[in-house]
């Protein structure tokens, strides 16, 4: 007798689990053909688009005072410009001060001499404080910033003039 009831339940669960796509996609039918519901699925589509990034330019960071990896992207979305680590950066937590730059030259660590790889004031902009020591952050690229003028990103830290990691920045 429990046999019998459990296959008459199992029977009975799976006729209505059945049903329901069927259900479901008549349903959609219904309303993805239905006039009234055209515009805002167009207006879905438009608001998705303009919402892209387009990637200006991006680079891989080099180590400096300390070992930094990762990839930094310049970005613009609706007429603003962001720079963006993306998730694999990864810095040293040892700096009191650290910032993220854009500079001037092309191969900060190159151009500079090790331990601390030092810059020169007016070499470069600070963008804004490092929000976290590794993955993915985004900051925003002030917009009276020509982003010609600037060759590199980089994490500095300004306490001590010591450059982590710099990555040259290309099209």
């Amino acid at each position: 007798m429990k046999l019998r009831s459990l296959l008459i339940l199992s029977l009975s669960s799976l006729a209505i689990v059945s049903s329901i796509p069927q259900y479901a996609a008549s349903s959609a039918v219904v309303n993805i053909s239905d006039s009234a519901t055209s515009a805002p699925v167009q207006s879905l589509t438009q608001l998705a688009q303009s919402q892209q990034s387009t990637v200006i330019k991006s680079g891989t960071f080099v180590s400096g005072e300390h070992k930094t990896q990762g990839t930094v992207r310049i970005t613009k979305k609706n007429g603003k410009s962001f720079l963006s680590l993306d998730r694999s950066f990864k810095t040293s937590s040892s700096g009191p001060d650290l910032v993220v730059i854009l500079h001037r030259k092309n191969n900060v660590i190159g151009s500079t001499k090790p331990p601390a790889y030092p810059i020169k004031k007016g070499d470069y902009i600070v963008l804004a404080p490092l929000k976290k020591y590794s993955g993915a952050q985004t900051y925003v690229i002030p917009s009276n910033i020509n982003l010609a003028n600037y060759k590199s990103a980089a994490i500095w830290c300004r306490k001590f003039n010591a450059t982590f990691g710099a990555a040259s920045l290309s099209s």
